[in-house]
């Protein structure tokens, strides 16, 4: 039994935002008017590598999970693969401690609302649960992906030094 999908003019909507979003991201890389420099990267700790790598899975799979039809067996199989790749991702945060050393930060505040929220939302996909399901997974997409992602490329963070350090 498929789930209904939401309106076409929602799913636009979504799809304007991001599009947006990677525009104004890209327009800020651009801006530096140098290619980036991805030592910082490879010079990092496994902790933010994995972290980055499975951040990035995780925002790539969630857009196409928000743009593409609900309810159908893609849609199923790549939501489980998200929903690992954003396990990974808020785990593996709780072992960066860069911001705050020695300690937790504000930013982990994210991490552990996704360890709660992420088996609740599976739950109520699992029962049906669609208003439930949707709400969860589009708050921690946005959360996560945006607000928490977005703090990364704050001066002094390893994606600004990436991006935009001279």
């Amino acid at each position: 039994m498929a789930n209904p999908t939401r309106p076409a003019a929602s799913r636009h909507a979504l799809a304007v935002s991001l599009a947006l979003a990677v525009g104004a991201g890209l327009a800020a890389a651009a801006s530096s008017l140098r290619a980036p420099d991805f030592a910082p990267i490879a010079a990092a700790s496994a902790q933010i590598q994995i972290h980055l790598t499975a951040a990035i899975t995780t925002f790539l799979i969630g857009a196409v999970l928000l743009l593409g039809p609900k309810g159908t067996l893609p849609h199923r199989t790549l939501g489980w693969t998200w929903a690992a790749t954003m396990a990974i991702t808020a785990v593996s945060s709780l072992f960066i401690r860069e911001l705050n050393p020695g300690g937790l930060s504000f930013i982990h505040a994210i991490s552990g609302w996704v360890i709660i929220a992420l088996p609740a939302a599976l739950y109520a996909a699992r029962r049906h649960k669609v208003r439930a399901h949707r709400g969860a997974m589009i708050g921690m997409y946005v959360g996560g992906m945006f607000l928490a992602g977005g703090l990364a490329f704050l001066p002094g963070r390893i994606l600004w030094a990436v991006f935009f350090a001279r």
